[in-house]
Parts: C-alpha cells; structure tokens; sequence
C-alpha cells in the first residue's frame, strides 16, 4: 500500500464500503475496520501498520 486509495482498495476487498459524508468519520471508521481485519488474522501486519500510517496522516490533514 502507498496511499489513500490503495488502503480503500483493501477494505474493499474484503466488502467493506464506508461513505458517511463526512471525511473525519470515515476515516475513523476505516481505522476501526482495518484493526478489525488485522486483529481477526486477516491481514499481514505490515498491511495493518502501512494502513495506519496513511490513515493517521490523512486525518491529521483534515483536522
């Protein structure tokens, strides 16, 4: 993963679809989905931490 958008490509994958309308909630709710993968043993850690990583910047930006 390098960016916001391969981070919604993997939740896709596994038929997650998040759009509230609003940017901050949906990336709160894409960290919670992704620590649900990871923690169920679905994903890699290196996926679960790149995901973090881009998601916590990505909120930092919209703050």
């Amino acid at each position: 993963m390098k960016d916001f958008f391969s981070v919604l490509q993997l939740l896709k994958r596994f038929g997650t679809f998040i759009y509230t309308g609003d940017r901050r909630t949906d990336i709160e709710l894409m960290i919670a989905e992704l620590k649900d993968l990871y923690d169920n043993g679905l994903i890699m850690k290196e996926d679960y931490l790149t995901g973090m990583v881009i998601l916590k910047k990505e909120l930092s930006e919209v703050q």
